[in-house]
């Protein structure tokens, strides 16, 4: 199972600001110096995290982003649902471009969809607050790479 970078950052962001000091506001910039990723492709997240209700933006000069809810009211599973486009393990998983000849006596189908089920069940065990459990230590790396990004 690979995730595309576009859930990988979302997660990202929403660890971030499950660290972040909850009496601020994070910034883009701040998020996207502190993983050395770009900020153009941190909004379309940052946008796409606001409509599905995980982030409150507050725009201005002195604007931010901060969580729209609880960590613990956060289940990563759902998150990767939402985040990513599609769950086409193979070609057979998409019934508009499948080609392959196999499909209907094949069972790899139903083994790999058996996994993916498994691999989301054990995400939706877990909230931002398990990820997060160690609040304090996230900060001080947080801050730590906001100061030297190219340290580690």
């Amino acid at each position: 199972m690979h995730l595309t970078y576009h859930t990988d950052y979302a997660l990202r962001v929403l660890l971030y600001l499950a660290a972040y000091p909850d009496t601020q506001l994070a910034n883009i910039q701040d998020i996207a110096d502190t993983y050395t990723i770009s900020s153009n492709h941190l909004m379309k997240i940052v946008h796409k995290l606001g409509k599905l209700g995980y982030i409150e933006t507050i725009r201005g000069r002195n604007g931010g982003m901060r969580l729209a809810r609880k960590p613990a009211d956060i289940r990563i599973g759902e998150v990767v649902r939402q985040t990513e486009e599609d769950f086409f393990l193979v070609e057979c998983f998409d019934s508009e471009h499948n080609c392959c000849v196999i499909t209907p006596v094949c069972n790899l189908r139903t083994a790999l969809q058996e996994a993916l089920t498994a691999f989301l069940s054990v995400l939706d065990k877990y909230t931002l607050a398990d990820l997060t459990s160690n609040k304090a230590l996230y900060q001080r790396l947080i801050t730590i790479m906001q100061k030297e990004p190219q340290r580690l």
